[in-house]
């Protein structure tokens, strides 16, 4: 393979506008590291794409030398598809571009830029579209795999505010994707993952949000998570769906307005968010404050964009990381009474239990509209098993396993395939129901060799 390469890497290097990094580069292990430090591969080449055409050359050069293809937006998926070994790692990163038509409400972004990237743009209109909830994620991996988060309940899914894409496909073409052209893919990508080929540019409907809103945190002894647990679930049963509230289960964080005995100690925290008016976001909150004896709050209004950044300290790269998930339509009192058990024994200070709530909007589209399946979700609840120590590795599995295990019998069907690690291939098909043959159909005509199978892979 290295005499095959040291024959055709000029020609690459002729061929495309960015960056060709050879594992003898000294950026070479700056370029392959992604978000989880459990994934440590290493591959042959890596193209630093500077534009759209950059993709179709790599592509080619990879097919025409029979190596296998990763596709790395931001990387920071999970299950750290975005790294091969010995192949072509096709690196988007670097196209960041994001561009703002105010008038229209559109935003277009290209594949490389993060959430921070996008919220920064399109905030100085004082406009977003949902995304995730922490800024340095990436834009291309969130979307293609559905994307939720505080503007979920009322604006959708972040695949539901897509208008059209631009995709380089397995043959190395370019074409555009939308409602009217080529709707079959366009179908798919929404929700169906980098399966049908790599997105070089998204365009996104986009809302008026803030540019301040209401948000922040309350948190509560772990010894009242079973009443807040009990009272949450009831409290979000009639919450407009301007008013998100998650459920984060953790050892405190120092933060400033705990005192300092509780740092360390598990809490159970509930994270406010209020898209509307301040003072009306007020008393719709103040309820939340009667679920038990607060520690302390830190609430009120914030500009959007430091909404978006606050989760970032918990959530760094370099870590080691492994998640599991379920969906829930409801909450019901095994549940809860597993999150709380489990919330009791956490391997390492950074693991964590979290309910997103997504009831609302995304509820309102059929399951059969796009690749995203399963619209019955109410809640998204991810096991976030996050330590630094290689020593803790078994610890820290077992934990998310044993939890997921445990409050499975209570979780709705399906899986959020952003949330699913590498070794959960055996959940795919239940990802995407009835949807899947379908989807299995698209891949055949757009990737029928699953060249681009490095993602919870929809085999042809």
């Amino acid at each position: 393979m290295t005499t095959l390469l040291n024959e055709t890497i000029e020609g690459l290097k002729t061929n495309v506008k960015g960056l060709v990094v050879l594992p003898d580069d000294p950026r070479y292990d700056e370029v392959r590291e992604i978000w989880n430090a459990m994934i440590d591969r290493q591959p042959a080449v890596i193209v630093q794409c500077a534009e759209a055409d950059d993709v179709s050359h790599a592509i080619l050069f990879a097919r025409n030398n029979g190596l296998e293809i990763s596709i790395r937006g931001a990387g920071h998926n999970i299950a750290g598809n975005a790294v091969c070994d010995n192949g072509v790692m096709i690196d988007l990163s670097t196209m960041k571009n994001v561009h703002v038509d105010a008038h229209k409400r559109r935003a277009y972004v290209e594949p490389g830029a993060t959430l921070g990237d996008f919220d920064k743009v399109a905030q100085i209109h004082g406009l977003a579209t949902p995304v995730g909830i922490n800024s340095t994620t990436g834009i291309a991996g969130l979307t293609l795999g559905g994307g939720f988060g505080w503007l979920t309940r009322k604006y959708g899914l972040t695949i539901d505010n897509l208008i059209s894409a631009e995709v380089i496909t397995a043959d190395g073409n370019k074409i555009r994707t939308s409602e009217t052209e080529n709707p079959d893919l366009f179908w798919a990508i929404r929700g169906g993952g980098g399966n049908f080929g790599v997105v070089t540019e998204f365009e996104f409907d986009l809302h008026p949000v803030g540019p301040e809103i209401l948000a922040g945190l309350i948190v509560f002894p772990f010894s009242q998570a079973k009443q807040v647990l009990t009272q949450y679930r009831k409290f979000v049963e009639s919450a407009p769906e301007e008013l998100n509230v998650w459920v984060v289960l953790r050892k405190a964080p120092p933060l400033p307005f705990l005192p300092e005995h509780v740092h360390g100690q598990e809490v159970v925290v509930l994270a406010v968010f209020y898209a509307g008016d301040i003072a009306e976001g007020e008393k719709l909150i103040e309820p939340l404050r009667s679920f038990g004896d607060a520690y302390g709050e830190h609430i009120g209004a914030q500009p959007y964009v430091a909404w978006q950044q606050a989760f970032d300290p918990l959530l760094t790269r370099g870590a080691r990381n492994y998640w599991k998930s379920h969906n829930f339509t409801e909450l019901q009192d095994g549940a809860l009474d597993a999150i709380a058990e489990f919330a009791g024994k956490l391997p390492s200070v950074a693991c964590e239990i979290f309910i997103g709530l997504i009831a609302g909007a995304s509820n309102r589209i059929s399951p059969s509209a796009m690749a995203y399946y399963h619209r019955d979700a109410k809640f998204v609840l991810n096991v976030h098993g996050r330590w630094d120590d290689v020593t803790d590795d078994e610890r820290c599995i077992v934990w998310a396993r044993e939890f997921f295990q445990a409050s499975a019998p209570y979780a709705s069907a399906g899986a959020y395939v952003n949330f699913m690690t590498e070794e959960e291939g055996d959940r795919i098909t239940a990802a995407y129901g009835s949807n899947y043959d379908r989807l299995v159909q698209i891949k055949r005509r757009y990737d029928p060799e699953n060249i681009f199978h490095l993602n919870q892979n929809i085999k042809p």
